[in-house]
């Protein structure tokens, strides 16, 4: 139409050269007669709903180009540049044929990706009225994804965990009575296995999630668990501040005296990393006491590491000795070789430094 201007005439002729080189290359033979409509070289006739399927949004366009076909004149005409628009045309549809074509002959592989994400559909359907097949697929579920990530296949078992969320989180909640604690559960898991491949914000931001889902549902086994990993999360990253503020907020929620000693000596070795001597020592001995209550060598043996380290950095050498010997009784009590090289080092390391000290008390009284 004459009210529409092209301003960019070089484009233009751009594109009308890239067409003219396309066609020149292709070397489309086409002739048609006076008499003759513009019709082209017959093919199967496919079923539209399955062309559609192929061609996905190119399918609008090639229904155009075959309605082109039917306007004579136009099809008789040609380009400035000489170009027949009959040519155009047919070119058009024969890439979009060579198209179809190909996406036909990989049917069977996009076939099989699409089978299999209808039957994890039905599935889900399927569920939904089988309350019972659905609690063993979660069970087996959770199992798969704690078995790869002790296996070290951490990014598998990230990748399960995130699809059975995507699973559970399209039931209904009367269907599933735990829903919301096992989609926390399933946000623990991702951050479990994102920690261990280095991950560490998206890790810390999967347990936060654990975290609040726990909070919005009053789940406070849910709250423990989420706040021991998000405490987890921010001592390695270096950040033993939050770390030691989120394992207080534990605190109150922990039950066993195993639990508690580790909680204790976590928040203790954060505080003995910030050089807050005095609370490390106080940590470490009501880590040192839960581990007495419950028996666990282990834990003893870490709690009173703790403990004399803590007493070392306050220069109060006479109180670390009998610690570090308590360490390693502990550590030669479960046969850990390395922690037993360990200790005596530090042991005789203190030993000197209370030997020193002593000296020093002397000779001050001898020269007073």
């Amino acid at each position: 139409p004459s009210s529409i201007k092209l301003e960019n005439k070089e484009d233009v002729c751009f594109v009308s050269r890239q067409a003219e080189s396309k066609i020149a290359n292709q070397k489309l033979q086409i002739k048609l007669n006076k008499d003759q409509k513009w019709t082209r070289k017959q093919k199967p006739v496919r079923n539209p709903k399955t062309e559609r399927q192929l061609l996905g949004e190119l399918y609008d366009d090639k229904v155009y180009l075959e309605e082109l076909l039917q306007d004579e004149d136009l099809m008789e005409s040609s380009t400035k540049q000489g170009v027949k628009v009959a040519d155009l045309v047919l070119s058009g549809i024969s890439y979009l044929d060579t198209r179809s074509e190909f996406w036909q002959q990989q049917k069977p592989i996009y076939a099989r990706v699409r089978e299999r994400k209808l039957r994890q559909q039905r599935w889900s359907r399927d569920k939904k009225r089988n309350p019972v097949e659905a609690g063993r697929y979660i069970v087996k579920s959770l199992e798969d994804i704690e078995r790869l990530l002790s296996g070290d296949c951490r990014a598998e078992s990230c990748k399960k965990a995130e699809q059975v969320l995507q699973t559970v989180q399209g039931w209904a909640d009367a269907e599933v009575p735990n829903k919301k604690e096992l989609i926390g559960k399933l946000y623990s898991c991702i951050g479990n296995a994102q920690l261990e491949m280095g991950q560490m914000e998206a890790a810390l931001q999967s347990h936060k999630m654990d975290l609040e889902f726990a909070r919005q549902n009053d789940l406070p086994d849910a709250a423990s668990r989420a706040l021991g990993n998000v405490g987890r999360v921010y001592a390695r990253m270096g950040r033993f501040q939050q770390a030691a503020d989120t394992w207080e907020e534990k605190i109150p929620m922990a039950k066993s005296s195993p639990e508690k000693a580790w909680l204790f000596h976590e928040i203790g070795r954060c505080y003995l990393e910030l050089n807050k001597a005095e609370a490390a020592q106080h940590y470490g001995q009501k880590s040192l006491q839960s581990a007495d209550e419950g028996g666990d060598v282990e834990r003893q043996l870490h709690a009173a590491v703790l403990v004399a380290q803590a007493q070392v950095k306050l220069k109060d050498y006479q109180s670390a000795i009998p610690n570090f010997e308590k360490a390693l009784e502990k550590a030669k009590l479960i046969h850990n070789e390395a922690a037993e090289k360990a200790v005596m080092t530090a042991l005789d390391d203190v030993s000197k430094s209370f030997t020193e000290e002593l000296k020093e008390r002397r000779n001050g009284r001898s020269s007073s």
